[in-house]
């Protein structure tokens, strides 16, 4: 574990475990959590012998809370300054939700790092909000109670959101988690207010559909049908139709935060692919 500064300053917080010349699985946390959410992931392939990184956003866990800066190119940015600290070039890059965004930015915009493989789980590409040219997109409306609430009462939504729709706890037959919940809240309470309330904007107006195009490293897209966060439809399965190199697994009934909550699952095919 440690910090890097990025080229305009900011300290970049992040864990680096295993063997120095072990694979590298770098992995990328979505709003408005951190390195803490890929638990269960890195403790698997820590077993199965890889060297995992994850690092915390700017604005996010453990990162420096500067104000400016929370949006894709910049979080592409901040993923270069970890990944030539620790000399990680070539690894395999893992994106949950919005994390799923920076791994595409990356990709795209450092094409100097020749990355192996990326992985895009429950993710926000190609482009969430309703436009002209992308009518099936949620509305803009939807992303705007997100900051309300955001600014107006953090605590009682970063509750809210983990307790219904995040993990599904809202669903009939699904039983709630107490501890993922308050893990969930912990991990958004130690961010910054003014990096998630920018990074909604980010996580829901970028736009990577040209980009995602260009794309042609194997590309890994795992989606559950029953997400409520970022809806299959709108997200997973536009992506995988845009990238050229790209398998596509649906999971039924599955939720957004399903790499916590059927890590089992998510671990055993995330593997399957990294090996193949």
């Amino acid at each position: 574990m440690g910090y890097v500064e990025t080229e305009d300053g900011v300290e970049i917080y992040y864990k680096d475990w295993g063997p120095k010349d072990a694979p590298v699985i770098f992995f990328h946390h979505g709003w408005p959590l951190s390195a803490d959410d890929w638990d269960a992931q890195l403790m698997f392939f820590l077993g199965e012998g890889f060297r995992v990184v994850a690092a915390d956003r700017r604005g996010h866990g453990r990162s420096e809370q500067v104000w400016d800066g929370h949006d894709m190119d910049h979080y592409a940015d901040d993923t270069a300054a970890v990944v030539k600290h620790l000399a990680v070039e070539g690894a395999i890059h893992v994106g949950h939700s919005t994390g799923g965004g920076v791994v595409v930015r990356y990709i795209t915009r450092h094409p100097e790092d020749k990355v192996a493989k990326g992985v895009l789980i429950s993710a926000v590409p190609p482009l969430m909000v309703k436009a002209k040219d992308n009518p099936d997109g949620l509305e803009k409306s939807v992303f705007d109670d997100f900051q309300k609430n955001t600014k107006e009462n953090r605590s009682q939504f970063f509750t809210d959101v983990p307790s219904g729709p995040f993990y599904n706890f809202d669903k009939k037959g699904v039983k709630s988690e107490e501890p993922l919940i308050h893990n969930w809240w912990r991990q958004g309470m130690m961010g910054s207010a003014k990096a998630h309330y920018d990074g909604i904007v980010a996580f829901s107006q970028t736009d990577f559909r040209e980009e995602m195009k260009g794309i042609t490293i194997p590309m890994l897209v795992m989606h559950g049908e029953d997400d409520q966060v970022v809806p299959f439809e709108i997200s997973g399965k536009k992506s995988a139709e845009l990238l050229q190199n790209c398998v596509l697994k649906t999971y039924p009934g599955f939720p957004h935060g399903m790499p916590t909550t059927e890590a089992e699952t998510i671990n055993k095919d995330l593997l399957e692919f990294i090996r193949s």
